[in-house]
């Protein structure tokens, strides 16, 4: 299990919020089991955990001045545009009851299907799943190699622990690989030719009448 460290902050509000971000600090907040606490935490240290353990990892969070708790990464906000991360939200949990997370589906190779010019279409990229905190996956892989042309992958065709229940129904789309149509384009000039034809045959049609016209009066 990671662990992270974390400071209680009792003084909240915007400017404390800021001061906080000033000390290369984050604020965050802990949703507790029976209560709830407002905290510091060091955003490189949390971001270097993600990054080895995965988004769903089971994290020890220790408080200073209380308890260590488990926690997950329930949600995070970060700069529009800068690299840092602004704050971040933890779910204390019972390492002994399921909880229901979203973990990233990846894609692993190439498929036959895209060597024959068809298009990947990834529609499920996260799936939701069930399972104590220890047994959640980092991410979910599914090979191509053997996905052709006008296929569709379901849920059904996932594979995924033992001791993990997949939320999504079974039915679902995960992917399709289609042969992309292209657009038959009309060449310019050939409503225009097609017009004057029209043109023309109508003006043909219209001539004899009057010829005839003519004559009677004549």
């Amino acid at each position: 299990m990671s662990v992270l460290a974390g400071k209680l902050r009792k003084v909240t509000g915007k400017s404390a919020t800021r001061d906080v971000r000033n000390d290369e600090a984050m604020p965050a907040v802990m949703y507790g089991l029976k209560d709830n606490f407002n905290l510091v935490v060091d955003p490189k240290e949390l971001k270097k955990l993600i990054e080895e353990n995965g988004r769903n990892a089971l994290i020890e969070l220790n408080i200073e001045g209380d308890s260590s708790r488990n926690v997950v990464l329930k949600e995070y906000q970060t700069h529009p545009l800068k690299s840092g991360w602004l704050h971040a939200d933890f779910l204390e949990v019972d390492v002994a009851k399921k909880i229901k997370v979203k973990v990233p589906v990846l894609l692993v190779g190439v498929a036959p299907g895209e060597k024959q010019g068809g298009v990947v279409n990834h529609i499920i990229r996260h799936l939701e799943i069930e399972s104590i905190p220890k047994n959640i996956p980092e991410k979910i892989e599914f090979p191509m190699d053997e996905v052709q042309l006008n296929q569709v992958i379901h849920v059904s065709d996932l594979v995924v622990g033992e001791n993990v229940t997949i939320v999504n129904l079974p039915t679902d789309v995960v992917l399709t690989i289609h042969e992309e149509k292209v657009k038959e384009e009309i060449p310019e000039g050939e409503e225009v030719e097609e017009g004057i034809e029209g043109v023309e045959a109508e003006a043909a049609t219209s001539e004899p009448a009057d010829t005839a016209g003519n004559k009677e009066d004549g």
